[in-house]
């Protein structure tokens, strides 16, 4: 696709270079919009799916949490995608599985085919986890490099957030999730819905170009000239010159690569690894996937339970912008140990109120002050999360490895990370109806390990392009 000629063409400035630049940015993170929407979609729709298949919490947990295991099969598969076939074509496909996925899971005939679309998906939302950060820190010129990638995040959270208004609203105007509303059920309204994201998302990812490390790869040297002129300006040859420099092997990246006989991976691949695993163990996703359900566990009606989930997507969204613009200025390491102790924090107060949940006329009760004390650590906790490891987790993993390996290290990482938000989904609501305090303690000690992690592994990577820090990388890792 040519997207700019090698000269400038009349009325082009370095201004409109970022504008398009950003636009770039922003269509790939509409697969993060995606990602978030059909993560957190299922939040309004657990109690009516409970109610509407009959299951009980430990078959809950697994008809939501299976679509993460086909998150982590996408993310797997994406790397390898991506790099036979391109950023864009994997963007599409990804795009392709988000409208079955919507279709298929609105219109279940059982618990089991609703899980198989669930999980359908799942590989999509793997797919877009690795493919947006990757194509956006491709595109981006180093010194906008954390913002741009930082859009990934918002999207996700404006995706979550997007899909608690929608299905507040549709609840309301059912009058229930599980109430008929124009021959369906609300629910299914709320899961068909993101159809019509998926649809702009595939559309829109034919307006952009190929990532310039891809076509250089690939031996397009003309082409990758033409993006690079757009993305960066400057002087673009030096800039070819240094990604021709970086991929000169022509070797395509496996996850064999990633193999050293001392510690089984790489040392920068396991931080990536460890880096996700953390992000999921705070529990963060608890609050996103069943957060409705939670606050009705402690007595709160569904329709509250319903606007408080929204509540909290509003603190994940003015954290996320906050991040976004201090990302480049304060780094990645300060933001993350910033977040893991406010984490952490917020966690131990959570877990000291809900140890103060009672039973009332036989009903879940959490009396004053304890229902305020969980319900302002919540948001604050949310708060903590989005300006730090929500958004700056994604950067790192889209920066951090070197390029000859970045793909597949990627795919690895975000895989992990899948894995791990299915341990913590699936575990959520048995491990909630033995205790839900202890199960509060648990994430509370992850976020203080968390802290120590980033002090002692976590390299800054603020300000560097990424051929630098693949130089840097190599030398620490040969």
């Amino acid at each position: 696709m040519s997207v700019h000629s090698t000269t400038d063409p009349p009325g082009s400035s370095p201004s409109s270079d970022s504008l398009r630049t950003a636009h770039f940015a922003v269509v790939a993170a509409l697969g993060g919009f995606l990602f978030g929407y059909d993560t957190a979609v299922i939040n309004g729709a657990v109690t009516a799916i409970q109610s509407e298949f009959e299951i009980g919490a430990v078959v809950t947990g697994l008809a939501v949490a299976t679509a993460l295991i086909g998150s982590a099969l996408g993310a797997w598969s994406a790397g390898t995608l991506a790099d036979r076939y391109g950023r864009l074509a994997t963007m599409r496909t990804a795009a392709v599985l988000f409208l079955l996925s919507a279709i298929g899971s609105a219109l279940p005939l059982s618990v089991w085919d609703f899980t198989i679309w669930r999980l359908v998906g799942g590989v999509a939302v793997g797919m877009a986890s690795v493919i947006a950060p990757t194509y956006i820190a491709e595109i981006s010129p180093a010194g906008n490099r954390g913002r741009l990638g930082s859009l990934q995040q918002l999207a996700i959270v404006l995706g979550i957030a997007i899909s608690q208004v929608v299905n507040w609203g549709i609840a309301g105007a059912a009058g229930g999730s599980e109430a008929p509303l124009l021959g369906l059920d609300a629910w299914q309204w709320m899961l068909a819905v993101e159809a019509v994201p998926a649809v702009l998302y595939g559309l829109l990812a034919f307006t952009i170009p190929e990532s310039p490390r891809y076509l250089v790869a690939r031996g397009r040297i003309y082409s990758a000239h033409e993006v690079l002129s757009t993305t960066e300006g400057g002087d673009v040859e030096a800039r070819l010159a240094e990604i021709r420099q970086s991929v000169a092997d022509d070797h395509r990246p496996q996850v064999r690569d990633l193999r050293t006989r001392r510690t089984g991976l790489l040392p920068i691949v396991w931080v990536g690894i460890v880096l996700s695993v953390l992000q999921q163990f705070v529990g963060i996703n608890v609050i996103f996937y069943y957060s409705s359900a939670l606050w009705q566990s402690v007595g709160i009606d569904e329709s509250s339970s319903l606007l408080l989930s929204l509540s909290t997507q509003i603190f994940n969204i003015v954290g996320t912008v906050l991040a976004l613009l201090l990302l480049d200025r304060v780094g990645r390491r300060r933001l993350l140990m910033t977040g893991s102790a406010g984490m952490a924090v917020m966690l131990a107060v959570a877990t000291y109120a809900f140890s103060h949940a009672t039973t009332v006329d036989g009903e879940p009760n959490l009396a004053d002050p304890y229902g305020p004390m969980a319900l302002i650590a919540a948001h604050v906790f949310v708060f903590f999360f989005a300006i730090s490891w929500g958004p700056v987790v994604w950067v790192l993993l889209g920066e951090m490895f070197p390029n000859r390996f970045r793909a597949p290290a990627l795919a690895v990482a975000a895989a992990a990370q899948w894995l791990a938000n299915f341990a913590v989904t699936a575990s959520f609501p048995p491990l909630a109806e033995i205790d839900l305090s202890m199960t509060y303690l648990g994430y509370t000690a992850f976020a203080a390990v968390s802290v120590w992690f980033v002090f002692k592994w976590v390299p800054e990577t603020k300000g560097r392009t990424l051929e630098d820090m693949d130089r840097t990388t190599l030398t620490r890792t040969s």
